[in-house]
């Protein structure tokens, strides 16, 4: 089957729920102070500036490796993070079109909430939140299997309709990495070897290579291109969290 030549995996900046649920289950709390879906939650001033600084990184690449496709999640991060780094880099992309196979984690009816507002309303399920446990799945959720059913019918579609393309997914932590495990065919225990202590990071880029014909990793969850940035005083400091969160 053919390939795209190039896929480059971006995962958005720092957004508010990152920065709000660590600090609200840190404390105990049952409101994370975010209100509305989470679809719509918004970047912090931090990301901002990391979508700014992929755009200063796009700018660089040389005119054989800029991305001709760009796809995001439907989310709002996501979204903003690729407008933003496209209109930084001042080169001219097409219109980015979505899909909703890139979507983050479902959680179902746990969707917005702490940890402690799970524990009061779904007492049996709170053991699980946080775990990484593949097998779970959230009331009206999906598991991280159900994630990868969703992302190889995504791959096998980008792959059948630009073969030959570079193509750049703006997406979530859960893509990048559950991407990894469709692209590679990784059993789970390989997927917690390559999560271990190494968080898909916001702002960061993963390239896998197809010129082979084959797609190949070149370099996984990179953020050499976030070492200039200005961390605005407004900011709060990044939180990488989890697949299983609201990242």
């Amino acid at each position: 089957m053919s390939v795209v030549s190039e896929l480059i995996l971006i995962r958005h900046g720092q957004s508010a729920a990152n920065v709000a649920f660590p600090a609200a289950d840190a404390k105990g709390h049952l409101e994370s102070g975010l209100t509305g879906p989470d679809r719509d939650v918004e970047l912090t001033d931090l990301g901002l500036a990391q979508a700014e600084a992929l755009g200063v990184w796009l700018a660089g690449l040389p005119a054989d490796r800029v991305p001709q496709v760009p796809i995001t999640s439907p989310y709002l991060r996501a979204k903003e993070t690729w407008r933003i780094a496209a209109e930084t880099s001042g080169l001219r992309f097409p219109p980015a079109r979505t899909d909703e196979r890139l979507v983050d984690r479902l959680l179902g009816d746990l969707e917005m909430m702490t940890r402690a507002a799970i524990s009061r309303d779904f007492p049996d399920e709170v053991r699980f939140h946080g775990t990484g446990d593949h097998r779970w799945r959230p009331p009206g959720g999906e598991s991280f299997g159900d994630i990868r059913v969703r992302l190889t019918s995504f791959l096998d579609d980008v792959n059948r309709d630009h073969a030959g393309k570079r193509v750049v997914v703006t997406a979530h932590d859960a893509v990048v990495l559950m991407m990894r495990a469709v692209i590679e065919d990784l059993d789970w225990d390989a997927v917690r070897e390559v999560s271990a202590g190494n968080s898909v990071k916001n702002a960061s880029v993963t390239v896998f290579d197809g010129r082979s014909g084959a797609l190949l990793l070149d370099r996984y969850n990179t953020v050499d291109h976030l070492a200039d940035v200005e961390v605005r005083a407004s900011a709060p400091p990044d939180q990488a969290t989890p697949p299983d969160t609201a990242a």
